[in-house]
């Protein structure tokens, strides 16, 4: 199955799908400026063994979603799809990217100077199913959507540029170990999406970084949000900020556990974080508010989601924020896509 909506009657909810469950465990999320309320989720693919790694973007006019299909979580036969939507309802496969004899995952969606779509990804030269290899990245550009240039390995695998964010130009993103120089994160900054070198060679070193995403504020601040794995006393993700050129960065500890982050400004100014927590041994995929100023992830809400789960796209529009993810609360690994409506309190 491609697509299907999921009517939220909610009565049918409570047989369908767990319930959303406002994370409202303490002090802080009473004291959110934000309330997010779930409007309406739908399935937008559950026709591979394994759908995960997701990303989402507004471009030219119509939504387009991206995100990796194969047997498994891990798999050879990584390919990465492309669907697209004038409405954000009705969806049409555009595309489906591959590389022979090469595992591609994590699909990252962007837009360059010069208009185009730019997808990043990871590679792995994996040899079976199941079986550890070095990841890399590839890029691929489109100029519609359904026509994109033969996927190019830019970071060879062993270091992992995870996601990139374009600004004044220059695309800038994190690589982490996988599994080389590890355990050091890295700035690497490109003028074409292609070539990417290092601006930061060591970036953040504190426990196992991992995925990270980076985004801009309107005044040219940059805010890095920062996975890190390991044992439970030292996986709390980290806030990093910077001002330009990019070369001196100032960490925070969030005291909380997020995976695959992904981070978005609101017009009013705040920030919308969205990644995998877990709590009492079970991961959701949540929607946080974060506090860059006082360095705290604020839980907002918890969407349909559960065991293998999270990686979600952000889009904002018309006060509705729109997330994809991938879970397994069904029972497969599926690709969803919420709209999440954010009032002020």
């Amino acid at each position: 199955m491609l697509y299907q909506r999921l009517p939220f009657a909610f009565a049918l909810v409570a047989l369908l799908l767990p319930a959303p469950r406002l994370l409202a465990v303490d002090s802080a999320a009473d004291s959110s400026p934000l309330r997010a309320e779930l409007i309406n989720v739908q399935k937008l693919a559950d026709d591979a063994p394994h759908s995960a790694f997701t990303d989402l973007i507004y471009w030219q006019n119509q939504f387009i979603c991206a995100f990796r299909q194969g047997r498994s979580h891990v798999s050879t036969d990584g390919r990465i799809a492309v669907l697209t939507s004038l409405d954000g309802e009705k969806w049409s496969r555009m595309a489906t990217l591959t590389l022979p004899d090469l595992d591609l995952r994590d699909a990252s969606l962007s837009v360059t100077p010069d208009g185009r779509l730019m997808l990043l990804g990871g590679v792995s030269p994996r040899k079976e199913d199941h079986a550890s290899a070095p990841t890399g990245s590839f890029v691929a550009f489109s100029d519609n959507g359904r026509e994109w240039t033969k996927p190019e390995v830019v970071v060879e695998p062993g270091r992992w540029l995870w996601r990139v964010t374009w600004r004044d130009g220059k695309a800038y993103g994190v690589s982490y170990a996988a599994p080389k120089e590890h355990p050091m994160a890295s700035l690497l900054v490109s003028d074409d999406g292609v070539k990417f070198t290092p601006l930061v060679a060591k970036l953040f070193g504190e426990g196992y970084p991992t995925e990270a995403v980076i985004r801009f504020a309107g005044d040219g601040t940059a805010y890095c949000l920062q996975r890190r794995d390991g044992k439970p006393a030292v996986n709390s993700a980290y806030l990093g900020v910077s001002q330009a050129p990019y070369e001196q960065w100032k960490w925070t500890d969030l005291h909380e556990f997020f995976g695959g982050p992904n981070l978005l400004q609101l017009p009013t100014g705040e920030w919308i974080a969205a990644g995998r927590i877990i709590r009492e041994g079970k991961p959701t995929t949540d929607i946080a508010l974060l506090d860059v100023e006082q360095g705290k992830l604020i839980p907002l809400l918890s969407l349909p989601s559960g065991g293998d789960t999270s990686y979600p796209g952000l889009v904002y529009r018309d006060g509705v924020l729109w997330v994809s993810y991938y879970s397994s609360h069904e029972g497969k690994t599926s690709i969803y896509l919420a709209q999440v409506r954010l009032t002020p309190k």
